[in-house]
């Protein structure tokens, strides 16, 4: 940052982040299944991913201010990031059914085989993209009446290059199997068939226009914010505009509340990822995705045992069209960019935070939810071979409960020395076989549950000199230790699927980290 005068400045923000991550897998024992399925699979690994990042930032910025009530902005910036995935992983494994008779003495033993076979995972794919953009952003404020507003320009750059392949050896066959039996003599050209095959290449450049304007004003106990922002996108001439409006009412009364409403129309424009097909390609005729919301909240302010604490409470309904579906393969988002859906999202959320210790703030929060989607053209085959629609199926992020509550205390007489439980609860997010309809996504992974504890002591605050006279350079210390997943609990994160010689398809649990330890220092000069 430089100080021109006391009404002009310029600043410069940069960032350089290089990351490499490399992963090789270990043997692996699943069980899972039910007490009439009990299953179990083994899994020897070969092979490794090694994933490399690289991100570059630059902005320069200037602000100046005319006047005591205006306030002017303008940035220059450019971003450009380079992205690497390579793996091979060869998988042999087998799968066996465990023996399920309470009254056996093997219960719990391999009975028999159920399957073996192998996969071989591999990618080769790398992403170049580039982003420049020149923005302004202003605001003026007189009394009671607030005007923001700006603009801002941007091109955009990507070069994409996809060569992955998927091959599945079910008890040493080709899984699919060739044609083989056509005419009595196998196909030459179908002597190998991969159950994924994705090669490609994609270059992409593009404009992306934007700006907005938005007035705030207070009338007595009322506070009324509106605005509209629009946009232009080069690629698929896509024109939008979504006006919003809130409305703040806190009315006289001797409680400290305040009512809140909104309403509007937000778009989000897709990027290069959700342009994509499955297949490799680009999508020209894809839309921006739209929300319309409807919000009701109030904020409760109050006092109790001396001490202030909130109570926050929204209700919300949305309505959702231009969706863009996509699966969640781990943590890989694959978007179905040539489907299109609808939906909606409703739901509350409940919120309460404050002192519930003297002098450590500690929250809880409780979320209920529901949000679907109907994929535009999406049809189920009968038993009877009629067809008919597949209807409304939740999305990926439809999460009927999550709770979440973290709690400090301290031992009395001595805040310095602190113990803090964070505890969150979420009820299973759906899932469904790889390389199926999405319809079929309607499976959930088991709920979530994890409890962490912590402790933390101030070792030096800038009140208190140490005897030890080198620690007196730094300002604080602080020491903490934490256990994670506390009860050493299994949340399931994805699966894998695995598949016998008839094409049955398994689905093998992952599982998040199980307990860890997290110790960490720190110092402030």
């Amino acid at each position: 940052n430089y100080e021109l005068n006391t009404n002009w400045q310029i600043s410069f923000l940069g960032n350089i982040s290089k990351n490499e991550y490399t992963m090789i897998p270990e043997n692996r024992d699943t069980e899972f299944g039910t007490l009439n399925e009990a299953l179990k699979l083994t899994i020897y690994f070969e092979g490794q991913e090694v994933d490399k990042y690289e991100t570059y930032f630059g902005a320069l910025s200037t602000t100046y201010q005319p006047s005591t009530h205006l306030n002017l902005q303008f940035t220059t910036s450019a971003f450009r990031t380079f992205e690497q995935e390579n793996f091979d992983i060869l998988g042999e494994y087998w799968l066996y059914q465990l023996e399920n008779n309470l009254g056996s003495e093997d219960f719990g033993e391999v009975a028999f085989d159920r399957g073996v076979g192998k996969y071989i995972n591999h990618a080769r794919n790398s992403l170049n993209a580039r982003v420049m953009n020149f923005s302004h952003k202003g605001n003026y404020n007189n009394e009671d009446l607030k005007v923001d507003w700006g603009f801002r320009a941007q091109k955009e750059a990507i070069e994409d290059k996809i060569s992955e392949w998927n091959l599945i050896d079910s008890a040493f066959f080709n899984y699919p199997h060739p044609n083989d039996n056509i005419g009595g003599e196998a196909d030459p050209d179908q002597q190998i068939v991969m159950s994924e095959l994705l090669k490609t290449q994609i270059n992409l450049s593009s404009y992306r226009n934007s700006g907005y304007m938005q007035f705030s004003k207070d009338i007595n106990n009322i506070t009324i914010n509106a605005g509209t922002r629009g946009s232009y996108w080069t690629y698929n001439e896509e024109l939008l505009l979504s006006p919003r409006a809130t409305i703040a009412y806190a009315p006289l009364w001797e409680k400290d509340i305040v009512f809140r409403a909104a309403s509007g129309i937000y778009y989000q424009s897709p990027f290069y990822k959700e342009l994509r097909t499955p297949e490799g390609t680009l999508n020209h005729n894809i839309k921006a995705q739209k929300s319309t919301h409807y919000v009701m909240g109030a904020d409760y302010l109050f006092y109790s045992w001396g001490r202030p604490f909130k109570w926050i409470t929204e209700v919300y309904y949305k309505n959702l069209e231009n969706l863009i579906p996509y699966k969640v393969d781990n943590v890989r988002i694959q978007y179905l960019a040539n489907d299109l859906s609808n939906g909606y999202a409703k739901g509350i959320d409940m919120k309460i935070n404050g002192e519930f210790v003297s002098g450590v703030e500690s929250w809880a929060s409780l979320s209920v939810m529901k949000t679907e989607e109907d994929i535009v053209g999406d049809y189920i085959i009968n038993a009877d071979g009629s067809s008919s629609e597949a209807g409304f199926i939740p999305r990926p992020t439809d999460q009927r409960v999550n709770f979440s509550m973290f709690f400090q205390d301290y031992i009395p007489g001595n805040p310095n020395y602190k113990m803090h439980l964070n505890m969150v609860y979420g009820t299973g997010l759906s899932f469904g076989p790889p390389n199926s309809e999405k319809h079929q996504d309607v499976l959930r992974i088991p709920d979530y549950r994890r409890v962490d504890i912590g402790f933390s002591a101030v070792l030096k605050d800038e009140n208190k000199k140490s005897k030890i006279k080198w620690l007196n350079a730094f300002n604080s210390i602080w020491v903490s230790a934490e256990v994670f997943n506390l009860l050493d609990i299994n949340n399931t994160v994805s699966y894998l699927w695995v598949a016998d010689i008839t094409g049955r398809q398994y689905a093998v649990p992952n599982y998040l980290t199980a307990r860890q330890l997290n110790a960490k220092l720190i110092l402030s000069f």
